[in-house]
């Protein structure tokens, strides 16, 4: 398996910070496959020794899906497991769970690491990750220590500076828009006449004092005007609410059931059984509006869902990116076929918009990314080297202000160049007809290709032994990015030849007798050319029968 080129620079500015510190924090946006950089940091640093290492998680499905991916990443490197059932060090890297490597009995038995990482590193303080963190550093002074996150000040809002001095990379919610692996915000700030009186809620501990946020923002009037303006322009949308307070989100839900919408809730204290039902419902398309409180803000994804309706503020900014992030992921046309997403309505009716400034802010926006170590500088709070471009440390919570006024302003849209994946791409991509409408890259063992038809493209991949399907359906960025992606979850950096000099000798003469007579007096005609248009010709019925007969998008999230 490859690793995306902007995970690569990821993984060399972490395994770097690493070596330099003997520590690092690093912080990806949902969407970024921070499962294949915890891979790829953890086997650039135990290839070609005896090391050993554990990754931990806190959930059972985290700990499952991280040794699947490692194992395609790193396929000779050992694996093993900790938890509830199994608890065997035997492999070079542990998957452990975090609530059952805490206990003393199980601490007793780990071995000395080279290496502890931390996925969701945001947890990292809380007193059950500092017990194994104090342990394995008993252990082996020496020993190195790797987080990950997406969300560093959430969790439960101690600082991370105890246990991390540096951060290494910030990939942005930007940055993964630009490339293709998020669907851009288009989002509208709202005045409903409560913005001056929510401008005066105090913060309580943790946030805003979510009960004087219910007695402005849970009326009738509001609730109307908050439907009116959803109607208008979102109102043919899957879409999720966030809510200050239980009753204020069952007066939303009523509301919108009586204005003839199926609407849903889901909050903290229901039962466990009750909200997988409602969840479920939703993700089946027979509910379109999902109100909640507090549960659906970090760890639950619903690709279709392109409508955000924001009816609390925020005090972290982490929190708003958290909201607005569960409408971002981009569709799967296998799991959800007919769905098209080509971006995602936030509806901003508090003022969490206006507090922490446009998505943008943080942004480089022309979406490169250099190589090498990442540019640093020191946070004059909690002393740590973080990323030049974070306007609010990871470790501490320091927010840089700056003095362009460009950045106080409120958010009206989500503008974003496209990156050239093509150049980005360890694939050659072949443009077939020389009209930009069919492009397609080989390998080894897989191929993938992106082909526009009636109005939008269409990413197909196949391959040897490889069953040939829809990858994604939609804009052109959304779509090359699945095909790229196809191509680096089945092939590896041998079979990656972009830069190989074969690719620009001439044809053979035994692919000119598959090719059409057409092309056998092309004379400029290249070895790899004639290899893209061969996989065409060879699937084309295939590739053909997918495209002409894509969904209507009668689920259209967009």
């Amino acid at each position: 398996m490859l690793l995306r080129p902007r995970q690569k620079t990821f993984v060399e500015r972490s395994v770097s910070a690493l070596g330099e510190h003997g520590n690092t924090l690093a912080v990806a946006s949902t969407g970024f496959g921070k499962t294949i950089a915890i891979a790829g940091v953890t086997g650039k640093l135990l290839d070609g020794s005896d090391a050993k290492a554990c990754v931990l998680a806190h959930r059972d499905e985290l700990t499952a899906q991280n040794e699947l991916k490692f194992a395609k990443v790193n396929p000779t490197i050992s694996t093993s497991i900790v938890d509830a059932k199994e608890k065997s060090w035997h492999g070079r890297t542990t998957f452990a769970m975090v609530p059952t490597l805490a206990r003393e009995s199980n601490l007793a038995s780990m071995p000395v690491l080279d290496l502890l990482v931390i996925d969701e590193a945001h947890h990292a303080a809380a007193d059950s990750y500092r017990r194994i963190i104090d342990r394995a550093k008993k252990n082996n002074p020496a020993v190195k220590v790797f987080g990950v996150t997406a969300t560093p000040n959430r969790g439960d809002k101690k600082g991370l500076r105890p246990v991390f001095s540096n951060v290494a990379d910030q990939v942005f919610i930007g940055e993964l828009i630009a490339s293709g692996h998020l669907v851009p915000p288009r989002t509208f700030v709202i005045d409903v006449g409560a913005q001056e009186a929510l401008k005066s809620v105090r913060k309580s501990v943790d946030d805003f004092d979510m009960k004087a946020v219910d007695a402005i923002m849970n009326k009738a009037p509001i609730t109307d005007a908050v439907i009116r303006h959803w109607r208008e322009k979102a109102g043919d949308r899957q879409t999720v609410v966030f809510c200050s307070t239980v009753d204020h989100a069952r007066n939303v839900r009523d509301s919108f059931a009586a204005d003839g919408i199926s609407a849903g809730m889901v909050y903290g204290d229901m039962g466990t059984a009750e909200r997988r039902d409602v969840l479920q419902v939703y993700d089946k398309g027979d509910i379109q509006v999902l109100v909640n409180v507090a549960v659906l803000t970090e760890g639950w994804d619903h690709q279709p869902t392109s409508c955000i309706i924001l009816l609390r503020p925020s005090s972290y900014k982490s929190t708003m990116i958290q909201m607005v992030g569960r409408g971002l992921r981009t569709v799967d046309p296998n799991e959800y076929p007919g769905v098209i997403k080509t971006d995602c309505i936030v509806l901003d009716f508090g003022t969490s918009s206006l507090l922490h400034g446009c998505l943008e802010q943080d942004v480089n926006l022309d979406g490169r990314t250099g190589t090498g170590p990442a540019l640093t500088k020191e946070c004059p709070e909690c002393e740590a080297h973080v990323p030049l471009a974070v306007m609010e440390c990871p470790l501490c919570d320091y927010h840089f202000y700056s003095d362009k006024k460009d950045d106080l302003q409120p958010i009206s849209d989500f503008v974003m160049s496209e990156v050239d994946l093509l150049k980005r791409s360890s694939f050659q991509w072949c443009d077939l007809f020389g009209d930009d409408a069919a492009l397609v890259a080989n390998g080894f063992t897989a191929w993938s290709g992106i082909f526009f038809h009636q109005g939008r493209w269409h990413s197909i991949g196949g391959g040897k032994e490889l069953k040939t399907h829809m990858l994604a359906m939609g804009e052109r960025t959304i779509c090359l990015a699945a095909a790229d992606d196809w191509l680096n979850e089945n092939e590896t950096d041998e079979s990656a030849h972009k830069s190989r000099s074969w690719l620009n000798q001439s044809v053979t003469t035994r692919q000119l007798q598959f090719l059409p007579p057409e092309y056998r007096q092309d004379f400029g005609l290249t070895r790899y050319q004639a290899s893209a248009l061969l996989t065409f010709q060879f699937n084309k019925a295939a590739i053909t029968n997918l495209v002409l007969n894509a969904p209507d998008g009668d689920r259209r999230a967009a």
